[in-house]
Order: C-alpha cells, then structure tokens, then sequence
C-alpha cells in the first residue's frame, strides 16, 4: 500500500461522497476526522463509526493534523475555503477533491496554494439520486471511473499517492487527464446525459404519462431527479465544453429527424447499427 495508514485524512464536506470516502478508508484503518455545516450529520458519522472525529467548525488542530484533506464541496466554496483556511493546513498537507469541473477550479487553486502544500485533483465518477452522508455506502465506487487530473504544477509522488486512493476505493478503473481534456470527456459523458434527461422531462407535460411509462424512459430519465444548485453551477463553471456537446448533439438529433421525415430508413438502420456497435463498448465488464 502506497498510502500509508498511519496518515490523518480529513473530509470536508460529508456528504454522499465525503461520506462514502470515509466509510471505505476507515475500513482500512486510516484516522477520518470530519468538518462539515450539519451537526446531523457528524453526529450520524460517529455513531455508524464513518469518522473518528468531527466538527461543525473550522477546527485548527484537525485541519492542522491532516496528512491528506479531501474536499467534497461545491466548486466556489472549494476556491472560497482555500482563499480563506489554507493557513491552517499542515506544510506537506497533501490536498485533492471530489469536484466534477477541473479546468477552471485546478489552476486557480494551484495558484493560490501555498507552496509547501500540494492539491493534486480528482473526480469520482460515482453518484446516486440522494444526497447526504444517511445515504453514502461503501459500494459505490465499485465498477466506477477515477480520473486524476495532475498538471504541470504536480509532483510524481502527488500523483502516484492520488491514484493509490483511488484503487483503495474500489473503483475500477483509474486514469489521468489533462484538466482540459477531463472537461471536454465530462460535458459529453455526464454533463449532456444531465442536461437530455432535464429536458425530456420537461419537453411535454401531459397529464398521468407516469402511470403509462416504459422501463426506457425510466432508464433515460433516472438521473432527471438532479440537485439543481450543484448541477447549474456545474454546467456554467463548464459552459464551453458543455454547449459544443449540445451543440453536437442537437446536430446529431436532427440528421435523424432528417431521415425520419424524408423516411430514410436505410439512413436510420446505419445509425442504429452504429449506436449498438458503440453502446456495446460502454457495458460493465
């Protein structure tokens, strides 16, 4: 094991994610300690045993103490909290994130970083249509995506440890990414799914279709039921990358409209045959 378990990691921010990270880790036997708004939610941690300890404060001793700090927070309170707390963190404090932007969050911490202390980014790719630290598990990472998104600002050792923890968790597939390239993989692979499934559910408000329903449009829609503060901060912290997806998309959906109205139907089986020769790659080995 890389990561040495004699390392204090801390988790700010318990939530879904904070809260599945530390449920893994503790397993290991790491040290977790907590700070995060709700007390409810400290209070739930130490008596399932998720965390060691907890605060609802900027506690400076358990900031000082961390080897490794996690932070499960939205984009700006992220950049907020290091422009604010940073002075708190031990020198050699190693620091990486769960955020789903990168390229305008990554370099503008870095930036701002103090020198003897290191962020190196990461983003899990796992969710569920919950939220809270009530609903984290263990399993969620599993059969998941890891992306480390190191810069030119990163040493070696940063990266290798970044990644440790990654397989530690459980998913199954890590990898790097430039922050750029990250940006422009997610618009398309999580960030358009989002914005298709709002707007399917939104395009036609007919009365009683849920009593009608396929599993289909359950299936598309499942990730409908979305966080709506997070998920437009999101989209905007990414909006470039965002809009040429949808615009790819758009001009995609309508080179089948196309073909649906001048009833090109070897036109559509090609395309059917693509899109099953490409889905066919996505299954869960």
């Amino acid at each position: 094991m890389i990561v040495d378990i004699s390392k204090k990691i801390l988790i700010v921010g318990l939530g879904l994610l904070g809260g599945s990270y530390a449920r893994v880790l503790k397993r290991f036997g790491f040290h977790i300690s907590a700070i995060t708004k709700e007390q409810s939610s400290i209070d739930y941690a130490l008596r399932e045993k998720i965390i060691d300890e907890g605060s609802i404060e900027l506690d400076e001793r358990m900031i000082g103490e961390a080897d490794i700090v996690i932070f499960a927070l939205y984009p700006h309170v992220f950049v907020e909290w290091i422009s604010e707390n940073q002075k708190l963190l031990k020198s050699g404090a190693l620091i990486t994130d769960v955020t789903g932007v990168k390229g305008s969050i990554v370099y503008r911490i870095q930036n701002m970083l103090r020198h003897d202390v290191e962020f190196i980014a990461a983003h899990p790719m796992a969710g569920r249509e919950v939220s809270g630290v009530e609903n984290s598990t263990d399993k969620i990472f599993a059969g998941a995506n890891y992306i480390v998104t190191p810069t030119s600002k990163n040493t070696p050792e940063a990266i290798q440890t970044c990644m440790e923890l990654g397989r530690l968790l459980g998913f199954s597939n890590v990898t790097t990414l430039s922050p750029e390239e990250h940006d422009e993989m997610i618009g398309f692979l999580s960030q358009l799914t989002h914005c298709i499934a709002i707007t399917l559910m939104t395009c036609n408000d007919k009365e009683d279709m849920e009593k009608f329903t396929g599993d289909s449009f359950r299936d598309l829609t499942r990730i409908a039921r979305i966080n709506d503060q997070m998920w437009s901060e999101l989209f905007v912290e990414n909006k470039t990358a965002l809009l040429e997806q949808m615009d790819l998309f758009i001009s995609k959906f309508n080179e089948l409209r196309g073909m649906l109205e001048s009833e090109d139907i070897d036109g559509m089986r090609r395309m059917m045959r693509h899109s099953t020769e490409r889905r066919a790659l996505f299954d869960k080995k």
